[in-house]
């Protein structure tokens, strides 16, 4: 019998307590498209054909009233972006040029290159080429 195989990831989870700076942040800085928002709860961004989706820590811990399982976390998560290498340097200027430091570039053994950034949050983003796991 065959296994089905994911094709590709639907949504990414992350955590934020000041939804405000995590709205501005993603929108404003990153340009993507805010799809949904329920203050103090959640913003959900449209990237792509995937979302982005930014929860309250404290309100995604309580028992959904749907009984959707809670997926409550806590600490940086992580999300990384696929660019190519002029795009990488787009990126790299646009984020300093709005205050977004750089916290560490990368060049991996196979060619592959990255940008590590931070949200206001404390997660940790990311722009790779996506030779980065070819």
């Amino acid at each position: 019998m065959n296994r089905p195989t994911p094709t590709h990831v639907l949504e990414t989870v992350i955590y934020a307590d000041d939804l405000d700076a995590a709205e501005s942040f993603y929108g404003d800085v990153l340009g993507l498209t805010l799809k949904l928002r329920e203050p103090g709860q959640h913003v959900f961004f449209r990237c792509g054909e995937s979302m982005v989706l930014i929860f309250n820590p404290a309100s995604s811990a309580e028992l959904h009233p749907e009984g959707i399982p809670r997926h409550g976390g806590h600490g940086a998560g992580h999300i990384c972006w696929a660019a190519t290498p002029e795009e990488i340097e787009v990126w790299r200027s646009h984020l300093i040029a709005h205050g977004v430091a750089i916290e560490h570039e990368q060049t991996w053994p196979n060619g592959a290159r990255s940008i590590y950034f931070r949200d206001p949050a404390g997660n940790s983003l990311e722009f790779a080429t996506p030779s980065l796991w070819a």
